[in-house]
């Protein structure tokens, strides 16, 4: 439920989870430019956002025997779910809804995606679309229990589903310190739910862009825009979770999370182009033989440290 006092914190949310994206956008057409040999320029990081205001204006793709409806409505749900799911996710001390379930609010608008995604493959009835959502089905098959199991670590550690409990229990020892494969499995998680870099199997240019390939104009824009989006808010869910949330020394909590935030996001976005696109088969099996167990083992920690005397 949403404090009373707190309504001004409606905007702001959104607000900041755009920054972010913007801000992680440049950052990779600045590594792009610059493994490219260019020159980086203020006008040539900000290049891909010129593109807006043509996306805005251009028609939008019609196909025969399409579902206009589901496509349409699967298109939405992408960067709406991400934005929903900045809700929980605390600043300092401020946030827009304490839930006493946050992290399941947090899991549930991300897997939120996985319908719109498919959707969005499924709508434009073409067969490279289809073939997409269904590689996102898959890849989410492989890092949701994963990720799901590296949330609970948390979840475990601090003993409570509120997001500002688990930032408040870390008392000075961040969980990425003794969680780290816990933090490592959230991060790869964040990649593979924005279906970026690593993890862009599902808008593959094998298949024509895939989920991305038949859309066009505004609904192209909001699920390229859904991505990064994604890719920020799941930066921004790292710091209370393991990086202690605001604590820190000098600055205002507020701020000790806008910087821990814009330092994930930046590791993310340079692993993003380090790491070659992964099939979907060879994930399910490195995250089912490997990062499955290995989550559950790490679940275990916060549970026997709880239990302690």
């Amino acid at each position: 439920m949403v404090d009373a006092g707190k309504w001004w914190t409606l905007p702001v949310a959104p607000a900041l989870l755009l920054g972010f994206a913007v801000l992680a956008v440049a950052g990779k057409t600045a590594l792009d430019d610059r493994g490219a040999g260019r020159s980086v320029t203020p006008v040539g990081v900000l290049r891909p956002l010129l593109a807006v205001p043509r996306a805005l204006v251009a028609q939008p793709r019609r196909l025969p025997a399409s579902d206009r409806l589901l496509w349409r409505l699967g298109v939405v749900t992408v960067p709406v779910a991400a934005v929903l799911s900045t809700l929980v996710i605390p600043f300092g001390n401020h946030v827009v809804a304490d839930l006493s379930v946050g992290v399941v609010w947090f899991n549930a608008m991300e897997v939120l995606t996985w319908a719109g995604l498919w959707l969005a493959g499924w709508g434009p009835n073409a067969a490279f679309s289809l073939v997409g959502g269904y590689r996102f089905l898959a890849q989410g098959l492989a890092y949701e229990l994963p990720l799901m199991f590296a949330l609970i670590s948390a979840a475990t550690g601090a003993q409570s589903l509120r997001v500002t409990d688990i930032a408040g229990a870390q008392h000075g020892l961040w969980y990425a310190v003794w969680m780290p494969f816990a933090f490592a499995v959230h991060l790869t998680g964040v990649l593979a739910f924005s279906f970026l870099g690593p993890f862009a199997y599902p808008a593959g240019r094998d298949i024509a862009d895939g989920v991305l390939g038949e859309t066009s104009g505004v609904d192209r824009l909001l699920l390229r825009a859904g991505r990064w989006l994604w890719l920020a808010a799941g930066a921004a869910m790292a710091v209370p979770l393991f990086l202690g949330g605001g604590a820190g020394p000098g600055l205002p909590a507020w701020a000790w999370s806008l910087v821990k935030t814009v330092l994930v996001l930046g590791l993310l976005v340079w692993v993003l182009r380090r790491l070659p696109a992964l099939r979907a088969d060879r994930y399910v099996e490195l995250a089912w033989v490997v990062l499955l167990p290995a989550a559950i083992v790490q679940v275990l920690v916060p549970a026997l440290v709880d239990l302690g005397p």
